[in-house]
């Protein structure tokens, strides 16, 4: 079932999918995606066999609206947006896999309203300050590579600063964004004030955090992260950098199943 719901302060329509049967997994994805991501990487093929999977497309992506204005891009739009989603498919609480941006959201949305989840899994997560990060996940002038020439340089230029190809999947869905509108995405999280350790620390939902061994902050702070929580393992995801966190479906997915039967009473 593919659907749409609005937020309830802008009215910024929001695309989400639902496939599957069993116990509800939500699946929010990392900056630039979609979620088709999960299907190009094998991940709904893979989860739809023994969950209900929820994926929507993050404002600014996919199908989703896509203003033109950073301060629609404030941590508790993304919040609202989500809870807009489960309120409409009348989830109860489910497990949450989140990458990259995705992380933060869920990372925050469990701190906030740990009602809404049994587990938490976070993929490169981060509790730290957005600022100037940007530039360092992707390349120093992607500023001016969607200003002058759209996603295709943008996709193009970060393929060469990381010295290979951006995988298929990754790229299609970068190629399907408005310029604009990430632009403005990518400016309004930068300046969102940070979850923070101790934000993260006081998180009570059982949570999986996992992070590439060669994605050295994602890592750190995984770690970290995992030390103060009180109900949190992690993982490290051997060879992976932040932009290739997700390739490892099948240890990913086991390690996520693995995680939801150790927490079934959750």
């Amino acid at each position: 079932m593919r659907a749409t719901v609005s937020n309830p302060t802008d009215a910024t329509e929001i695309a989400y999918e639902v496939s599957g049967a069993g116990d509800p997994v939500l699946l929010v994805h990392g900056s630039g995606l979609s979620k088709g991501s999960w299907r190009g990487l094998g991940y709904l093929r893979d989860l739809e066999r023994d969950f209900t999977v929820i994926a929507l497309d993050l404002r600014g992506h996919g199908r989703s609206g896509k203003p033109h204005d950073a301060a629609a891009y404030r941590p508790e739009r993304f919040i609202e947006d989500v809870d807009a989603v489960l309120d409409a498919v009348g989830a109860g609480p489910v497990h949450l896999v989140g990458y990259s941006i995705g992380a933060r959201i869920g990372l925050r949305m469990a701190a906030a309203t740990p009602e809404r989840f049994r587990t938490l899994t976070t993929i490169g997560g981060s509790f730290e300050a957005m600022t100037d990060r940007i530039g360092l996940t992707f390349f120093p002038t992607w500023r001016e590579a969607l200003d002058s020439g759209g996603m295709d340089a943008f996709v193009t230029a970060w393929g060469e600063h990381r010295g290979r190809d951006i995988d298929p999947a990754t790229a299609l869905a970068f190629r399907q964004n408005d310029p604009v509108a990430l632009r403005a995405y990518f400016d309004g999280i930068e300046a969102a004030v940070p979850l923070g350790i101790d934000g993260a620390a006081a998180i009570t939902v059982p949570t999986l955090l996992l992070a590439g061994t060669d994605d050295p902050d994602r890592l750190r702070q995984s770690q970290e992260a995992a030390r103060r929580m009180a109900t949190a393992s992690f993982f490290e995801l051997i060879g992976q950098d932040h932009g290739s966190s997700l390739l490892p479906v099948d240890e990913i997915t086991d390690l996520l199943r693995t995680f939801v039967e150790l927490n079934a009473g959750g």
